[in-house]
């Protein structure tokens, strides 16, 4: 089967999100596909969210709460929308509602603004956001989509290994610096750029309290993996941060575990996009052979 599927699947979900809000979503457009369904209502000035995992309500709790608390404080973030009875579950899926704000391609949010922003996100207390969840298993979500997938045979079992493993390599991790408030999945593909020429940062479903190292991480991951960014916009990246990850010797572990934990969207939707099914099998492939290095594609916005 098609990426249709799962398609028609999410617009049925955007349908009963029209109805329990109360919304005209006939007109929405499908302008990203992967971990969420987003939807666009342009003339409403509104996006809805909808979650292809249906244990991510407490994630978009959090998320909603805490950029809500961060616009209030002026942290450049994608905004919650002022309506009320989100996020909520329609079915399987979870729903969330945000403010649409015009954006540009020109020019492309820079990995520089990005270090800052994270230099900056790195100094907040969040304490008044009790809503706020703390980091203590990144492959939880993984491994739940592991356990309720059909994904069988040596595949399966190395992966649960490997869970396991990279588990225990969590645990023992110590960190340079202390804890602080993280978006979770910081690279500059969650960058857009307003028409007012402001860089915000978007998708904050891994917001937590938690080591700044695993923010850190992420641009090296999606430099090894999608070769983005470039290796000039990473060391603009660090220099803006004003610390490089790569000088702590544990920097590894958390890539490899960045590596596990990219595969659930594409475990939870293989059954329906065969794209997703294909991409699943190349990168498990590719792990089981220990290529450090081979590269992936990156998501299909469609």
């Amino acid at each position: 089967m098609s990426g249709h599927g799962l398609e028609e699947r999410l617009r049925a979900a955007l349908g009963e999100a029209g109805d329990r809000f109360g919304l005209p979503v006939g007109d929405a457009e499908l302008i990203r596909l992967h971990s969420n369904a987003l939807f666009a209502i342009p003339r409403l000035s509104l996006l809805i969210r909808i979650a292809t995992n249906p244990l991510a309500l407490p994630k978009v709790i959090s998320s909603v709460a805490v950029t809500r608390w961060l616009a209030a404080k002026g942290f450049p973030c994608v905004v919650p929308a002022d309506l009320t009875g989100h996020p909520c579950m329609l079915n399987e899926h979870v729903v969330s509602v945000w403010r649409y704000e015009e954006t540009v391609i020109d020019p492309p949010p820079s990995a520089s603004e990005l270090g800052r922003l994270l230099r900056n996100l790195h100094t907040m207390d969040p304490r008044p956001v009790r809503e706020l969840s703390v980091l203590t298993d990144p492959l939880a979500g993984v491994s739940s989509a592991v356990g309720d997938s059909d994904l069988a045979g040596p595949p399966r079992a190395w992966l649960q290994d490997r869970i396991s493993e990279l588990r225990a390599a969590w645990r023992a991790l110590s960190y340079l610096h202390p804890p602080a408030l993280i978006h979770g999945d910081a690279h500059p593909g969650n960058l857009m750029r307003l028409a007012s020429g402001q860089a915000v940062l978007g998708d904050w479903d891994h917001v937590a309290w938690g080591p700044r190292e695993w923010d850190l991480a992420q641009v090296h991951y999606t430099q090894r993996r999608f070769g983005r960014p470039s290796p000039e916009d990473i060391e603009a990246f660090t220099a803006a941060y004003g610390w490089d990850v790569r000088t702590w010797p544990d920097l590894t572990t958390l890539m490899a575990i960045r590596d596990i934990t990219g595969l659930g969207p594409y475990i939870r939707t293989a059954p329906t996009n065969e794209s997703a099914r294909q991409e699943l099998t190349h990168r498990l492939n590719t792990l089981r052979e220990n290529d450090t290095n081979a590269r992936w594609h990156p998501p299909n916005p469609r």
